[in-house]
């Protein structure tokens, strides 16, 4: 129900690039991920609080993959069921 969908998938060697569009009860529309290894080196959003999907982003630059998923997996925003967190937890799960 709250699933992203994957829209790309790009890998070569570490380096993987893949975009998601967000299951639609949250405020941004795609969410793109770059990773190296189990390593996330960028997260950009579309749409959605522009501050909070930046901070986001900031925070789990650098990050496992892993451990991404266990800070944001379960986030909720506003009793949607999902927030933007949480869908970016639903991406890494899905590479």
């Amino acid at each position: 129900m709250f699933d992203v969908t994957k829209i790309e998938d790009f890998q070569q060697g570490e380096f993987r690039r893949a975009a998601f569009l967000t299951c639609g009860a949250v405020c941004s529309r795609q969410i793109e991920i770059e990773t190296e290894g189990d390593v996330i080196r960028g997260v950009r959003y579309t749409g959605g609080c522009n501050g909070n999907t930046q901070g986001v982003a900031a925070l789990v630059a650098g990050m496992k993959v892993d451990e991404a998923i266990a800070r944001l997996e379960g986030i909720d925003c506003n009793g949607r069921g999902t927030s933007c967190p949480d869908q970016l937890a639903r991406a890494l799960k899905q590479l």
